[in-house]
């Protein structure tokens, strides 16, 4: 048996999926650093590996097992933590790859530091989860010198049925942060230096549900970004994906005349198939999508909008895709998101037949990944000679800097120092 100390300890931590992910293992590497945790990078040899996973796709699943294997070949003494929604779903499934020691679900990540002190480790790989019905506790999370955009969590859950998806068993129902406290973390984030803070959530225009200090919230989405434009010392505030049906024409008017929330929207579709969205249970059609595009653009020509898109849905004909790939070309969007269809355990989308062979939905997602560079080319083109408002961030390793334009174009230049951090106004 080995007793894990925790002073004196490394540990290196790893994000599989979404942005809220990335905010959340942020955080729970302050709190191991708080206890005394040396953070390491996740390829270098450490005593504890944490690994905070996704179970959107079926793929994120093998790529935890890949890591876990990963980090047996390389210090196969270190102990191996799996939290985030794969650990909530399947925690006896995840205890039975060889190697992990501890899953902690969803009510649990946050108390790692706890689970971690005098662990034994041992043979028999310990769970720590519940029900994800008694998972109503709002925890708010920031990812914080990791990146120059940081990720701050204001919502969580989701209240949504749709098909496909198994996030609500895995986060449990919508949930959110008060308008007071999001400012609180706001002031803190920048008082530490940050230019630009992401807004994530689960379903992030469903923020003000649940209750925050035993009182039922009665805030909006839109309440709460009037509220955050009025903060002093912050530059840049960027909305995450929001439901197209939760994104009304006051937050879109608002963001138009907003001199801190950037122009760039990511507005999951799905599908362009009215058929295929009442299939996935979706709450809206396309005619709301497209209305949706329409004003963002006419309010602001200059605007980025990202989709997310699923191919390969149950039941989608050759006539399904091709009127969904025609309703995203003629759409004036930016960029693309494509995900292939994965089965779902406990997901309605499972009865419902036809199944789309495997390299049918390979062959679709290739198309609309071409479509996508088609369109992220035209968005581009369409502003090169303008000047724009760049936030660059650190430099990668080939001495190179980048860096987004307001409107979410990238741009990659030779380093230097004092751009990093810093908006500058560049020629594209």
């Amino acid at each position: 048996m080995l007793y894990l100390c925790v002073m004196s300890k490394s540990v290196a931590l790893h994000t599989l999926g979404c942005k809220l992910n990335f905010s959340e293992t942020s955080t729970i590497g302050r709190l191991l650093e708080n206890d005394g945790f040396i953070k390491k990078e996740f390829d270098e040899v450490a005593d504890v590996y944490v690994i905070n996973t996704c179970s959107v796709t079926d793929n994120a699943d093998k790529e935890c097992r890949l890591l876990v294997r990963r980090i047996q070949k390389k210090a196969p003494e270190a102990m191996v933590v799996i939290t985030g929604c794969y650990a909530q779903l399947k925690p006896k499934e995840i205890a039975g790859i060889p190697g992990v020691d501890l899953v902690l679900g969803a009510a649990e990540k946050f108390n790692i530091s706890q689970h971690l002190k005098d662990f034994i480790k041992g043979d028999s790989t310990k769970i720590c989860s519940c029900d994800i019905e008694d998972v109503n506790e709002f925890t708010a999370s920031h990812s914080i010198n990791d990146r120059t955009r940081i990720f701050l969590k204001v919502q969580d859950g989701c209240d949504y049925s749709c098909s496909f998806c198994t996030i609500p068993l895995a986060r449990g129902k919508s949930r959110s942060n008060s308008i007071e406290n999001v400012i609180k973390d706001v002031t803190a984030i920048v008082a530490k230096g940050a230019k630009e803070i992401v807004l994530t959530g689960i379903n992030l225009g469903d923020f003000g549900k649940g209750f925050t200090g035993g009182k039922k919230n009665e805030e909006t989405f839109f309440n709460l970004i009037k509220e955050l434009d009025d903060i002093p010392g912050i530059e840049r505030y960027r909305i995450s994906s929001i439901e197209p049906n939760l994104l009304t024409n006051d937050i879109i008017e608002f963001v138009s005349t907003s001199k801190k929330f950037m122009p760039h929207f990511h507005i999951p579709l799905q599908s362009g198939s009215n058929k295929i969205l009442a299939a996935m249970k979706r709450r809206y059609r396309n005619e709301l999508y497209a209305e949706r595009v329409g004003l963002i653009k006419s309010l602001m020509p200059h605007c980025a909008i990202g989709v997310d898109v699923i191919v390969g849905f149950p039941g989608e004909t050759d006539e399904d895709f091709k009127e969904t790939f025609d309703f995203l070309h003629q759409l004036d969007i930016a960029y693309l998101h494509v995900f292939t269809y994965s089965e779902r355990p406990n997901t309605s989308a499972l009865e419902i037949k036809p199944v789309v062979p495997i390299n049918v939905r390979n062959e679709r997602n290739k198309q609309l990944r071409s479509l996508s560079y088609q369109k992220m080319q035209y968005f581009t083109n369409k502003h090169i000679g303008e000047t724009r408002k760049v936030l660059f961030e650190n430099p990668d390793k080939n001495g190179m800097v980048e860096g987004y334009t307001d409107n979410y174009i990238k741009i990659t230049a030779p380093h230097k120092k004092e751009w990093v951090n810093n908006i500058v106004a560049w020629k594209i």
